[in-house]
């Protein structure tokens, strides 16, 4: 299974090379477009190659996907948080239940009675 994950990683590893091979062309990235970059006076551009542009925007995207799937999972995470933190109240609570059921047994007898 490890030898497949890497053939897989090679495999993409290819075709990113080949695609970033195929679109090495510069190509300008404006921040707005020209009239509104005009009126406004904020002509930014700069060029790169576009290979470049295509893996950034996929890494955006990603980038925004799982900071949305993190902020939409925050309801379950809080649930889980007080579910652990209510688990170990009963544990301790337990526990104390069973100090105060043994205290003044004999040792051999509050082993065998904690086992049961």
């Amino acid at each position: 299974m490890r030898y497949f994950k890497y053939l897989l990683l090679a495999a993409i590893a290819v075709v990113l090379v080949c695609v970033s091979l195929a679109n090495r062309e510069m190509v300008m990235l404006e921040l707005l477009p020209a009239d509104l970059a005009g009126l406004m006076g904020m002509e930014y551009s700069i060029n790169l190659p576009l290979f470049v542009i295509i893996f950034g925007g996929v890494g955006v995207g990603l980038m925004v996907g799982f900071l949305w799937e993190w902020i939409r999972e925050h309801k379950q995470r809080a649930e889980a948080a007080a579910q652990r933190r209510e688990m170990d109240r009963m544990n301790r609570e337990i526990k104390r239940l069973r100090a105060d059921k043994l205290e003044g047994k004999d040792d051999v007898l509050a082993i065998l009675d904690e086992t049961s």
